[in-house]
């Protein structure tokens, strides 16, 4: 009798909480949006409270990071999760809308390619400031030179 109670309260299909990819989903939600890759969700709630929501359902996990932007908190997963990100808007005339979104090799090899430019930018900016102040000090090198040899 105790094994089923627990069961009941504790196992997420049985206790009727809701996810999509493994990301908690706000009870009480109503349905935009349905994909294989995505749930939008609408909320009667506050931004604060869904907020606090996720922040109390993904307490333990980790590689989670939470963003507060103008129009948003963006809450992203930079583990090995199924779930990439969860975006949950500021109020307007609609509500609160909860999106999730599914981690994608689109997104991933972006970052990646994103990078690797960034790496070789950084590299040819270093290069040509070694380049040019390599030229500098090799013609004032030589002036002096020149200027010692004269005297």
């Amino acid at each position: 009798m105790m094994v089923i109670i627990f069961c009941l309260l504790f196992h997420p299909g049985w206790s009727f909480a809701q996810d999509f990819l493994g990301a908690p989903v706000m009870p009480g939600g109503k349905e935009i949006l349905k994909t294989d890759t995505r749930l939008e969700l609408g909320t009667g709630s506050s931004h604060d409270e869904v907020v606090e929501f996720y922040r109390e359902a993904l307490k333990g996990s980790q590689d989670i990071k939470f963003r507060e932007w103008r129009d948003a908190t963006y809450i992203e997963d930079d583990g090995k999760l199924a779930w990439h990100s969860i975006t949950i808007s500021k109020e307007d005339e609609g509500g609160v809308t909860v999106i999730i979104v599914k981690d994608n090799w689109t997104w991933i090899i972006g970052t990646l390619v994103l990078r690797y430019i960034g790496v070789f930018v950084v590299l040819m900016i270093l290069f040509l400031g070694i380049s040019i102040s390599g030229g500098i000090i090799s013609r004032s090198i030589r002036k002096m030179e020149a200027k010692k040899a004269a005297d």
